[in-house]
């Protein structure tokens, strides 16, 4: 009997482990090339340099293949038990929030930062995974076939986590979704694992995420300068390693006037599950150095996974 209960009690155990899993959201786009291709792309200004981007909007407004296609594969998706986000929706809430500065300048020195389009759609959707689809439907006669690529690309980093590709059996008289999900059924399943692999890998081992530190000219110290008994750049190091997941990030750059940290693994979610980017775990770091140094300090942003903290004032 007590040998039941126990095989009873491990296998209760284990489902509500499995309930519990998570899965990344997710959000499918077009791709740069994609929408370069078909002449969905805008311009805009970073720090003097003109940076071609993909215009979502335009695509979704004038071109119906591109919302059956991000369709299917959404549908694809959440039939996997994928969270989603939409792009189109996404769009919609960014529109309707009250319009941003471009830059983002200190009282004093004027020092400023530009957010791109895509970054400022990335921290509204606030999806891990961004899903990157291009397709081509390849025409014999009566007969049509769609060749795909799909690319999955970590929200934070923009690194490739997974990939899959390749051409779709020929079709008489198929339309695009079902030539879609012809070429693509077949590849989804180890595309997903690629995926999983990536967020297994991220709640073991923490987001990663990059953070930058630099100085007003109005500061009258620098990372040089000696607080609490220590260097203020060994302050912030030390801070940064107790609130790592199993102290892993890399000091790549430091000098009396900056500070760069990269692969910088933070967690997932918070005491309460919500999700946690870039910006909410640096509030952390911008509160120590007030609540412990009274140094007054900016925080800024980039997309979901860079932030940067300019110390001397706000």
């Amino acid at each position: 009997m007590k040998k039941i209960l126990l095989i009873l009690t491990l296998f209760l155990s284990i489902s509500e482990t499995n309930a519990q899993a998570k899965k990344p959201t997710i959000m499918v786009v077009p791709s740069d090339v994609w929408c370069n291709q078909r002449g969905y792309m805008l311009e805009f200004y970073n720090q003097g340099s003109i940076v071609k981007v993909p215009d979502y909007k335009t695509a979704l407004q004038e071109n119906s293949n591109l919302l059956i296609a991000i369709s299917k594969i959404n549908e694809l998706m959440a039939t996997r038990g994928f969270p989603l986000k939409n792009l189109e929706s996404a769009l919609k809430s960014l529109e309707s929030e009250s319009a941003e500065d471009a830059m983002l300048s200190s009282k004093t020195s004027g020092a400023s930062v530009v957010e791109s389009p895509i970054d400022k759609l990335k921290k509204t959707a606030k999806a891990d995974i961004i899903i990157q689809i291009t397709w081509n439907v390849n025409t014999m006669g009566p007969k049509h076939s769609v060749t795909f690529n799909l690319q999955g690309l970590d929200a934070y980093t923009d690194k490739q986590i997974a990939g899959a590709s390749g051409t779709g059996s020929e079709l008489i008289g198929s339309n695009l979704p079902v030539m879609l999900e012809t070429a693509v059924l077949s590849h989804m399943d180890n595309f997903n694992t690629q995926l999983m692999s990536h967020f297994d890998d991220m709640f073991a081992n923490g987001r990663e995420i990059t953070l930058r530190l630099k100085k007003w000219d109005s500061f009258k110290g620098d990372f040089e300068t000696e607080y609490g008994g220590d260097e203020l750049g060994n302050q912030i190091d030390n801070w940064v390693k107790n609130n790592t997941v199993k102290g892993r990030y890399s000091a790549t750059d430091t000098t009396e006037n900056m500070m760069l940290f990269e692969q910088v693994r933070i967690p997932l979610y918070d005491g309460s599950g919500k999700a946690i980017d870039a910006k909410g775990w640096a509030k952390g770091l911008q509160k120590y150095l007030k609540d412990t140094y009274k140094i007054d300090s900016k925080l800024m942003t980039k997309g979901l996974g860079q932030a940067s903290i300019v110390v001397g004032e706000k």
